[in-house]
């Protein structure tokens, strides 16, 4: 049963799809949520985006909803959400453009502008730890706007990230955050751990407010009472939060949604050429330390390849989560010859298999998913390499996979490989980030749920 006034903390997760309001306990468990999807609208070229009026009103209807409710004592606020969006505010705080989506097609002319200018695209993005991604590098919508909308970019007070705006729509307080600045922004410079130079010969940095420490707060009054609040986290560095204050020792996290994201924050050796093709970039962690990490479109594959295997096969959408690991059918696959992708479109070599040549859908399946651990062994060895990785943890949709798991295990067999789940994680983060300002109690060490694979148990 709950008591009255109970010490929580507030965290605001606004994803694409869902925005969602938790209270956190001191424990981490989560007391309170609200959430709502809200409908997109357009920018003025009629490319589809967040509706930031809506947003900016959910998040203030939301918060007086909070602090109305008895039950708890509000000690603390913080804020995660995805990354490579601007909102760009004048003086008075308003916002002077829509929130452009980071998938909007960016001007092949003033891209060429910019890396040409400043030394190239392999040098820039290796400076900047940033792989060529257009809008994706919100630094990029940025150098945009004074060239294309000038008397807008001459307006800009500040620019401020996502998570860092819902920080000010609360706070009235105008901050960076190095998670955000730090994620394949084309802004800060890795080797020299500053913004690059182009932020400064642009007037870029003129715009940008100042950074602000991730894992302190700033002491406001809210609706009559003193609240400790964090300046915001970008969401992938938030969701790593959990992994760091459990574990010390050095550990791969492989998040797998759509992307499969290899996240190595024990790595800190500057980015070569060679991992910047393969789709190499670096995050930050809240202490302002580099994260290399690698990409890999697996989640999607996969989850095309199987209506494909549906179809093919007459079998349910989801037959393959019936799918046991069978040691024997990847005994016989294995004395095929490794066979790579040919087209650029494809992760793997499945798009490209001719499914007439597997006798029943077990066996395809077991293909599609050593043809994505071959891909995937690779890609996480990118960010492995250099590094004394004692375990690696894999979250998201391919950690209730037990083909993956099992075949991920034989591919690393010298590492401790689990599948670990952690409730509302990117959530959790921003709680833990700002933990000695609000909580007296010791950060808890039993919220991240394991399950063990290993080699042996997967040739038994």
């Amino acid at each position: 049963m709950m008591s009255n006034n109970m010490p929580v903390i507030a965290i605001y997760d606004i994803g694409k799809t869902n925005k969602k309001l938790f209270l956190f306990n001191e424990e981490y468990e989560v007391v309170y949520e609200k959430s709502a999807s809200l409908p997109e609208t357009t920018d003025e070229d009629g490319y589809p985006c967040e509706n930031l009026e809506l947003l900016t009103q959910w998040i203030r209807e939301s918060y007086n909803e909070i602090s109305g409710l008895e039950a708890f004592h509000i000690g603390a606020i913080n804020f995660t959400s995805y990354g490579a969006s601007f909102v760009h505010i004048d003086k008075s705080g308003k916002p002077l453009t829509p929130l452009y989506n980071y998938l909007k097609p960016y001007p092949e002319n003033l891209k060429k502008k910019l890396y040409s200018r400043y030394g190239g695209e392999i040098m820039l993005s290796m400076h900047t730890a940033s792989p060529v991604l257009g809008s994706l590098n919100s630094g990029m919508q940025l150098y945009r706007l004074k060239y294309e909308q000038k008397s807008v970019f001459d307006r800009i007070a500040y620019s401020l990230h996502l998570p860092q705006y819902i920080s000010y729509l609360l706070t009235g307080q105008t901050c960076s955050d190095i998670t955000s600045i730090g994620c394949h922004t084309n802004l800060w410079n890795f080797p020299q751990n500053n913004y690059h130079e182009w932020v400064y010969r642009e007037g870029i940095i003129n715009k940008l407010a100042p950074i602000f420490a991730s894992d302190n707060v700033k002491k406001i009054t809210l609706s009559g009472k003193t609240v400790s609040t964090g300046v915001g986290l970008h969401d992938s560095s938030a969701a790593l939060i959990p992994y760091l204050t459990n574990f010390r020792e050095p550990f791969i996290l492989i998040s797998t949604g759509t992307w499969s994201i290899s996240f190595n924050p024990f790595n800190s050796i500057p980015l070569t050429v060679e991992e910047l093709q393969q789709d190499c970039l670096c995050y930050m962690t809240y202490r302002g330390k580099p994260v290399k990490a690698s990409r890999l479109f697996a989640g999607y594959e996969h989850e095309q390849q199987v209506k494909r295997l549906s179809d093919h096969f007459n079998k349910p959408a989801d037959h393959y989560t019936t799918v046991p690991f069978d040691k024997h059918i990847i005994a016989a696959l294995r004395l095929q010859p490794r066979a790579l992708p040919k087209s650029e479109s494809s992760v793997t070599a499945f798009p490209e298999r001719d499914l007439y040549t597997f006798s029943s859908y077990e066996q395809a399946y077991h293909q599609l998913m050593l043809d994505i651990i071959d891909r995937q062994a690779g890609a996480t060895g990118l960010v492995l390499k250099g590094t004394n990785v004692k375990r690696i943890f894999v979250d998201g949709g391919f950690g209730k996979n037990p083909l993956y798991m099992h075949l991920l295990a034989e591919a690393f067999p010298g590492i401790e490989v689990y599948a670990a789940s952690v409730a509302q994680a990117t959530a959790l983060g921003a709680a833990l980030a700002i933990h000695p300002h609000w909580n007296s109690k010791p950060a808890s060490v039993n919220i991240i749920k394991l399950v063990y694979y290993n080699t042996s148990a997967a040739r038994k």
